[in-house]
C-alpha cells in the first residue's frame, strides 16, 4: 500500500526534526514544501507531503505516524 502524510507545525527547528524523523523511518518528500504566514498568531507555518510504501492493506484504521 502506499501512504500518505501532510507534516506542518511551526518555522522553528521542531518542524525540522520531524521531517527528519518521518525519513528516516522510510518516508520520502512528496513535492515542494509550503509556507504560510499564521496572521492570527504572527508565525509562519511549514508544510511538507511525503509518501511510503508499505506492506499490507490500506484501511482508514492505519496509523500513520506509526508506519
Amino acid at each position: 500500500m502506499r501512504l500518505y502524510r501532510f507534516l506542518s507545525d511551526d518555522d522553528t527547528s521542531a518542524f525540522c526534526h520531524k521531517v527528519t524523523s518521518a525519513l528516516n523511518k522510510g518516508w520520502e518528500l512528496h513535492g515542494a514544501p509550503t509556507y504560510a504566514f499564521d496572521a492570527s498568531r504572527g508565525v509562519m507555518r511549514c508544510g511538507q507531503a511525503v509518501t511510503k510504501e508499505a506492506p499490507g492493506t490500506y484501511t482508514p484504521e492505519v496509523k500513520l505516524g506509526e508506519q
